[in-house]
């Protein structure tokens, strides 16, 4: 979510939307902090260093935009996407140094968390973006267009991430039950085929253009996004490759 904020035109949207978002990140970020500070996860997989210093960053940039700073804004956000995504690789299972793990395991694992990050943040980004324009109307279209071409691409890696994961599991000969393929099922249907459709719905509403209803879709869109990656989870929870 942070990239995508990073990438948008401070000069075609204005500054409340990156510093109320802002927020937004400080929330997630603190509550990530108190979770690491909990011990309820192992602080190896959970340091609580990057959710800090990131809560800490969030702050410094919601302050840049509220002075209209938009160069520090935009560092800022790029520091913190980086510095999230650290944190959020730590937290990825790892089998570096485990030789019985195929090498296909170490790339997947990590692919996997950028590829859920990227597909969840844009999706939120975009559909917030999108009804700020309630807020400044007068805003050009382009930077919603932008975020909505970058999500069809986020979700095009997912695709690829997912598959990949799923022709290795089956690789391994360990078939899905049924209830099983029943999820995987929903994974896909929803979660991604029915997120690309929203994409392109909202691309087409977007050349209309109606905002209003292109921030319906991408509503739409976060609900379908959440689910994929909730039943992504169950599925590939004990299971080699992310599914």
């Amino acid at each position: 979510m942070a990239a995508a904020m990073a990438v948008t035109s401070p000069r075609q949207v204005t500054s409340g939307y990156f510093r109320n978002n802002l927020y937004v990140l400080l929330g997630m970020n603190l509550l990530v902090s108190l979770v690491a500070f909990s011990g309820a996860v192992e602080s190896s997989l959970l340091p609580t260093w990057p959710a800090t210093a990131g809560a800490v960053l969030c702050y410094f940039g919601a302050a840049c935009w509220l002075y209209e700073k938009p160069r520090a804004g935009i560092a800022t956000l790029v520091s913190l996407a980086l510095l999230d995504l650290v944190g959020a690789l730590y937290a990825t299972p790892s089998a570096i140094g485990d030789t019985a793990k195929p090498v296909l395991w170490l790339l997947l694992g990590q692919a996997d968390t950028i590829a859920a990050g990227a597909l969840l943040g844009v999706t939120m980004a975009a559909m917030l973006l999108g009804h700020w324009y309630l807020n400044a109307p007068g805003m050009r279209m382009q930077p919603l267009i932008q975020l909505t071409l970058l999500l069809g691409a986020a979700v095009a890696l997912r695709i690829v991430v997912s598959g990949v994961g799923l022709w290795g599991q089956w690789s391994e000969g360990a078939p899905l039950e049924t209830a099983q393929q029943i999820m995987l099922a929903m994974r896909w249907l929803a979660g991604m085929g029915g997120t690309a459709i929203l994409v392109v719905m909202t691309y087409s509403t977007l050349k209309i253009p109606n905002t209003q209803a292109a921030t319906g879709m991408l509503y739409v869109a976060v609900i379908t996004t959440f689910l994929g990656e909730l039943v992504g989870q169950l599925l590939t929870s004990g299971r080699l490759y992310p599914l």
